[in-house]
């Protein structure tokens, strides 16, 4: 059977990097192939060439045994090649169906848009494929899961039969993760063939009929997850042994270090996102806040880092209030924040990553002297955290936005890592991320935590939170419905909680209150 796609030896450099080094890569028929490799592998650059955002140096790409010439996305989409991009191309302001015929637009009377025969389209494409996406809903109404299959339906009405779908969850949840799983297999089983992107080890070995791996822009091997496992695939990742469960020491809890105490948290549109919330974290563990996306948890976070006024209650850090703090204020208090949204809180894209990486510091020795600038040490600065967090750049003068996601990340991790912190708020730390750098963060976060530092963890992934947790806050409906010694809760009960579901027993135990019966 002829393959539906080949690529033969493409090759492409940028100043200072060799993206992709002669790469070979098929797809068949029917197929998921997964491309697995670490951030700043070269996947996505190997992508853009496919799509036609970038020409290839060399090499050549072969669809259905022709071999074609690829200059724009345009050129991609008359050979029915189709990409879904990491972070989604979607005008919020436009209806699902105005935003399916954007550029592809179908006409009626002359200069009238036809939009009832693409909406009618678009529900008959969401019946066959199981998407489930109403044409008349507006972007953004929308969760972020079903953003993402409107991306899908995009390539559909365009007659796409090869898919690419670059770091499709890196923003879902895990439940929205396992939807899209679905939706894939219904693609592939009515003739589709997909390019799934991604560096999650778990999702590559539930999903994918074929796995090839990059590593610093080459292929180093092609296999199947009957022939692979997780710790084989992450030492073709990385290039060395991954330590893929953490050697977690008991913590030692010191006094509180963020008290909160009946926190209510307005919405973007007023309404209650944080309803009555109490906790505290203590120095020496990790607070793990669980729930599926949208029940509060950014809304909370924003409101202890000073980036959302809270409509009442009190937050106090080492016994001052900060309840009213802005988010300079709360950084000199020796408060560390990684965002949930690394582009539009974390970097200023168009600045170099010298200069995000002292974004909260800037104005301080040695980085200021006499109200100017010391170039200089903010270069050192860049030199050394880019070495000792690994962060892939041509150099430290680049702009952040010419990152990949993940190195976008690193730089966020870099900034806030590197200075002296008594609570660390992460809020999707790894969201992006590949294998060997959720390695690093994940004990470098417990490194801090072993110092003394209180740490706020804040992830839709509930793996995450299981391994690093010392405590378990699960947040439903904007509420903490219940707070669970790690050591005792279960990946199960957990989840049924996140679900807004009682849980087989009907008490549990705050690991620093008595025994309280939880009604949800």
């Amino acid at each position: 059977m002829t393959p539906v796609l080949e690529l033969r030896g493409i090759t492409k450099r940028f100043p200072g990097v060799l993206a992709n080094d002669h790469i070979d890569l098929t797809l068949e028929p029917g197929e998921i192939h997964a491309l697995l490799g670490e951030n700043g592998a070269g996947k996505t650059t190997l992508m853009n060439i496919l799509y036609g955002l970038y020409k290839q140096d060399e090499g050549e790409i072969v669809v259905r045994g022709k071999p074609i010439q690829v200059a724009s996305p345009n050129d991609a989409i008359q050979a029915g090649i189709g990409m879904v991009h990491q972070h989604f191309m979607l005008i919020p302001v436009f209806t699902v169906t105005e935003n399916v015929m954007l550029g592809y637009e179908d006409v009626r009377m002359g200069d009238f848009l036809d939009r009832q025969s693409a909406a009618a389209k678009i529900r008959q494409i969401s019946e066959l494929y199981k998407l489930e996406v109403n044409p008349d809903d507006y972007i953004r109404d929308l969760p972020v899961g079903v953003q993402q299959r409107v991306e899908i339906i995009k390539l559909l009405y365009r007659s796409a039969d090869i898919l690419i779908l670059d770091e499709p969850t890196a923003v879902l949840t895990p439940q929205e993760a396992d939807e899209l799983f679905k939706i894939m297999h219904s693609l592939v089983s009515q003739g589709k063939s997909i390019i799934f992107i991604t560096h999650k080890l778990r999702e590559v070995m539930d999903v994918a009929d074929c796995i090839t791996v990059i590593r610093r822009g080459k292929v180093i091997g092609t296999t199947t997850p009957a022939e692979a496992n997780q710790v084989k695939l992450a030492e073709m990742m990385v290039g060395r042994a991954v330590q893929l469960e953490l050697d977690k020491k008991p913590p030692n809890v010191g006094e509180p270090v963020l008290q909160v105490q009946n926190l209510m948290v307005l919405g973007e549109r007023g309404q209650v996102a944080v309803n009555d919330v109490s906790f505290d974290v203590r120095a020496g563990e990790v607070l793990g806040v669980a729930g599926v996306q949208g029940n509060g948890q950014t809304e909370l976070v924003e409101a202890l880092t000073g980036m959302r006024p809270s409509f009442s209650g009190k937050v106090s850090l080492l016994g001052a209030d900060i309840t009213r703090a802005t988010p300079r204020q709360v950084t000199e208090r020796q408060a560390a924040h990684v965002p949930e949204d690394r582009q539009r809180d974390g970097l200023v894209l168009a600045f170099p990553i010298t200069d995000n990486l002292v974004l909260n510091t800037y104005y301080q020795p040695p980085f200021t002297k006499n109200a100017v600038l010391q170039e200089e040490a903010i270069y050192r600065n860049a030199e050394k955290l880019i070495q000792e967090f690994d962060i892939r750049a041509p150099g430290a003068l680049v702009p952040a936005g010419s990152l990949s996601g993940g190195n976008q990340q690193k730089v966020i991790v870099a900034r806030e890592f590197s200075r002296p912190i008594r609570l660390l708020v992460a809020s999707q730390p790894t969201r992006g991320l590949d294998v060997g750098s959720v390695e690093y963060i994940h004990n470098r976060m417990l490194e801090k935590r072993d110092q003394g530092c209180a740490v706020l963890l804040v992830s839709s992934e509930l793996d995450e939170i299981m391994e690093l947790s010392d405590r378990i806050a699960v947040m439903y409906r904007g509420k903490i419905i219940a707070i669970l010694p790690a050591e005792q809760a279960t990946k199960e009960e957990v989840g049924l909680i996140m679900a807004g579901i009682h849980p087989s027993r009907a008490e549990m135990r705050d690991a620093a209150q008595p025994v309280k019966r939880i009604e949800i």
